[in-house]
């Protein structure tokens, strides 16, 4: 098919493209371990194009030879880096390694652009069929299952006693990696050697690390109602330890057979299997979410529009969240900052004080909980939604399982939105055991594991966003703790909690009537609505993905005065708030200003910024220390001039704060 051997034209392709990368490898001082050598697939298409859709389509045959090739372009390679060491070593006297060729090198072959779209080779995991079989594939999922690293062995060395032939024989995948026993001497020189006697050559034995891990389809991508689907991965060598349980991960393998464990009761039939070549953590990397340029300009032109009425702009972008449900501005400001969220930083004993908030929704049944539950896991790059009722503490942080003799941790969904959003409906429906179980992963954000002998710890860097019913009648007059079911401890960890009442207001029935009626009719509801100033769900992603990413508020002075004021206001009035008064609610604070301040498009946290904060703590506060009436969130409504109503509350809230400092004991 080729003028010349396949080895020769990946050596060349490999030596002009990865030079540096094989340069690297050959002043490495250790010969006995794996190196990778990551090549694009598009530059090899580029280089050779029917080599590339040659490796594509039969793997097994061509990566052999793309080992092979890594090594002869190692030789090429060193005849130069040994001049440029030895010119080194004698002008400045250094004592450095000298390169040495390695062993066990191997390509990792990494597709993506263009090829990643293309269904044959980049199916989704529900999609792997027989078709599949033995081509390269690549395939993106999540990690809920990593096995203990073992040792297998790679080869074994025979000799033929009648021609004195020796020969390797290799593990086969299929009868679970165990080499088996040569049935017939291969000697192409001795055409008529049908010997079956043969001598184990003992010292050469070749072995290798080996992992399973087990990965699975997102549950964005699926449907209402479909089952997401896994398939188990192969690690080998320089792969394994890579990924964790919770990683977002792209494969890229050949697809296999193997042989189910042999188990009491179970038909034993072949399972497909994937062989691991390359494997990428994708968690730091933005997911599906681009901000081009001209999105980020659209961003700038907005704001310098709001320039004057700042507020008004950011209703105009709260108004998106959710749109279905009426009014509700402060539920819908407050899963704003909440998806947002705070900087985290490092204290003077290098404790991390995490970033993400928390937040919980208390309400009677109807006032839309469920809804902002569902459209903030839309909003998430990474979302996990379940519910109280059906989730264990194994089902939500981690559990141990049992497979083929060996026990394997599987994750929960808590290490599943690692990075995104947890969504808990029907909190108060969870055991409290299984709530106990959280504490850890809402502050500490790790879950620590000990369980059939594996002792470890787990991220958890999620936001938790729950929602509840109240036991029976809500009473004002008694404390959360009280009126939820909910342990102090527990409802100091969220950052905020909206108590939504019902307390059926007529004139408020009216309004809510109106407005579901007006969507009922789309045509009335298109000539209403001036349709180029409503942020679609797409553009909304984008700007809380990018300021996120891309803004790093820090506290001005007033900010930080503010603050402090409010929070020694509250530990002084503190009598039925005491689960909520504690240092975790001055944390609670900052990150609120900061997702405030982000909100806002700015880097700097202001005044107005703090005093939002506060406003977001006093709702969730069954009683105000500071603001007369709170009010009840379920009937807050945006109106028409924010910046001046802000103005009057901002009077009053320093004006509280300013008699506050006047107290004679306050510094004693």
């Amino acid at each position: 098919m080729y003028d010349e051997r396949p080895e020769n034209i990946l050596t060349d392709f490999l030596t002009e493209y990865y030079s540096d990368q094989i340069e690297s490898i050959l002043l490495s001082s250790d010969h006995r371990l794996h190196y990778p050598l990551y090549v694009d697939f598009a530059e090899l298409m580029e280089h050779d194009s029917l080599l590339g859709h040659e490796i594509l389509n039969y793997p097994t045959e061509y990566l052999p030879l793309f080992d092979q090739a890594a090594r002869w372009a190692q030789e090429l390679v060193c005849k130069e880096v040994k001049k440029v060491w030895e010119l080194e070593r004698r002008s400045q006297g250094l004592e450095c390694p000298a390169p040495s060729i390695k062993e066990f090198v191997h390509v990792r072959i990494e597709i993506c652009g263009p090829m990643f779209d293309n269904p044959d080779f980049c199916p989704s995991i529900g999609r792997v069929r027989v078709k599949h079989r033995g081509i390269l594939l690549t395939l993106k999922g999540t990690v809920i299952r990593s096995g203990a690293t073992k040792m297998i062995e790679g080869e074994r060395m025979y000799e033929c006693r009648k021609c004195k032939h020796r020969f390797k024989v290799h593990p086969e995948l299929e009868s679970r990696n165990s080499i088996p026993k040569p049935t017939a001497c291969p000697s192409e020189k001795s055409k008529y050697c049908e010997s079956t006697s043969f001598q184990l050559l003992e010292g050469n034995q070749v072995c290798h690390d080996y992992q399973e891990i087990k990965i699975q389809e997102s549950t964005q991508l699926l449907g209402v109602g479909a089952i997401p689907r896994s398939i188990p991965v192969i690690l080998q060598d320089d792969l394994v330890d890579v990924v964790k349980a919770g990683d977002e991960v792209i494969v890229t393998g050949v697809l296999t057979a193997k042989w189910s464990p042999d188990l009491k009761d179970v038909r034993c039939d072949l399972e497909p299997v994937l062989v691991a070549n390359y494997v990428r953590r994708i968690n730091e990397i933005k997911l599906d979410i681009e901000i081009p340029d001209d999105i980020r300009q659209q961003f700038e032109n907005f704001w310098s529009e709001f320039k004057d009425t700042p507020l008004k702009g950011r209703n105009a972008i709260l108004r998106a969240i959710c749109p279905q449900v009426y009014g509700l501005f402060t539920v819908k400001l407050a899963v704003t900052l909440t998806l947002i969220g705070g900087v985290q930083h490092v204290d003077a004993s290098g404790t991390k004080v995490r970033g993400e908030s928390h937040l919980l929704l208390v309400g009677d049944p109807g006032t839309g909980k469920s809804q902002f539950l569902k459209f903030a896991a839309k909003l998430s790059k990474r979302s996990v939604i379940t519910t109280g009722l059906g989730s264990t503490s194994a089902g939500l942080t981690v559990t141990a399982v049992k497979d083929g003799g060996e026990w394997m941790l599987e994750a929960g969904a808590l290490v599943l939105a690692d990075g995104g959003l947890c969504c808990i409906d029907e909190f108060d429906s969870m055991r409290e055991h299984d709530r106990a179980t959280i504490h850890e992963a809402m502050e500490q954000q790790t879950i620590s594991v000990a369980k059939a002998g594996l002792v470890t710890t787990l991220s958890t860097r999620s936001i938790v966003f729950g929602a509840t019913n109240p036991k029976g009648q809500y009473d004002p007059d008694q404390s959360l703790s009280v009126n939820t079911t909910l342990s102090g401890p527990l409802i100091s960890r969220f950052d905020i909690v909206l108590v939504l009442l019902d307390t059926k207001n007529p004139d408020w029935d009216k309004v809510v009537s109106d407005h579901i009626l007006d969507q009922a009719e789309p045509e009335k509801d298109k000539c209403h609505e001036d349709m180029g100033k409503k942020w679609p769900l797409s553009l909304l992603r984008r700007y809380i993905h990018f300021v996120k990413e891309y803004f790093r508020p820090t506290l001005s002075k007033a900010a930080e005065e503010v603050i402090s004021s409010y929070y020694q206001l509250q530990r002084r009035s503190a009598t039925e708030n005491a689960a909520r008064t504690t240092v975790r609610m001055l944390e609670s604070l900052i990150r609120l200003a900061q997702a405030h301040a982000r909100l806002m498009f700015r880097n700097e946290v202001t005044q107005l910024d703090a005093i939002t904060a506060i406003l977001c703590i006093e709702s969730s506060m069954t009683t105000s220390a500071i603001v007369d009436s709170v009010g009840n969130a379920l009937h807050s409504n945006f109106t028409d001039n924010p910046d001046q109503e802000y103005a009057i509350q901002e009077q009053q809230i320093l004006a509280k704060l300013k008699s506050f400092d006047e107290f004679p004991d306050f510094n004693q």
